[in-house]
Order: structure tokens, then C-alpha cells, then sequence
């Protein structure tokens, strides 16, 4: 449990601090949000709890299919903002049309001879 709890806090900790660069300093805090600290985290967490680096290899494959249909939601939302939609209707439109992206990926994937 406690081994949990850490991880738990680490990974908090990252989202926090770029959250406080990002409202800063907005090009650093993109640059920190764009690393992939996130999938980094979890191949360490992945292989520490399994020792097995074949499923390090397939988390990091699947994780490069899955930043595809994500990217949209970069270019779109600051299009919404800055057009003049509100906040949290501009996240709740990318949102849904990323979870859209993902189903139809989920779907063309295997149709296409990728393993996810």
C-alpha cells in the first residue's frame, strides 16, 4: 500500500509542477507537459512490478499508437478558445471528440494490422 501511495504522490507532484511552471511561465509549462513523463513513469512502474521488459516494449508501442488520435485535441482546443467558445465547453468538446478518435482507433487499429 505504501508503495502505492508513492507512486501516487510522484506522480501528483509532476501534474502539480507543471500546472505552477505553466501558469508562470506558459511556454516552459507546455515544454514540461509535453514530455513524456507520464508513460516514462509508468514503464518504471511496469517493470519494477514485473521485471519483464517485452511488456515496457508493448506499453511504449501502444502508448506511441495512442499520442496519434490525442493530437487533435492540441490544435482544437486553443482554436475553440480562441474563437470565442468558453472554457469548459471548448474541454468538454475535446474531450468528447478525443474519446470519439480513440473508439474509432480502438476499432482501425486491429484493421490495420497494429497491436494495441
Amino acid at each position: 500500500m505504501l508503495y502505492l501511495f508513492i507512486k501516487a504522490a510522484l506522480s501528483g507532484a509532476i501534474v502539480a509542477a507543471v500546472s505552477e511552471i505553466a501558469r508562470r511561465y506558459p511556454g516552459w509549462g507546455g515544454l514540461v507537459a509535453s514530455l513524456p513523463l507520464t508513460s516514462l513513469l509508468a514503464m518504471i512502474w511496469l517493470y519494477r512490478d514485473s521485471a519483464e521488459p517485452e511488456r515496457v516494449a508493448e506499453l511504449s508501442m501502444s502508448t506511441f499508437w495512442f499520442v496519434l488520435p490525442s493530437v487533435p485535441l492540441f490544435v482544437v482546443l486553443p482554436a475553440l478558445i480562441r474563437s470565442g467558445v468558453p472554457f469548459w465547453a471548448s474541454m468538454t468538446i475535446v474531450v468528447a471528440g478525443t474519446l470519439a478518435l480513440y473508439a474509432g482507433w480502438f476499432w482501425a487499429a486491429p484493421r490495420m494490422g497494429i497491436k494495441l
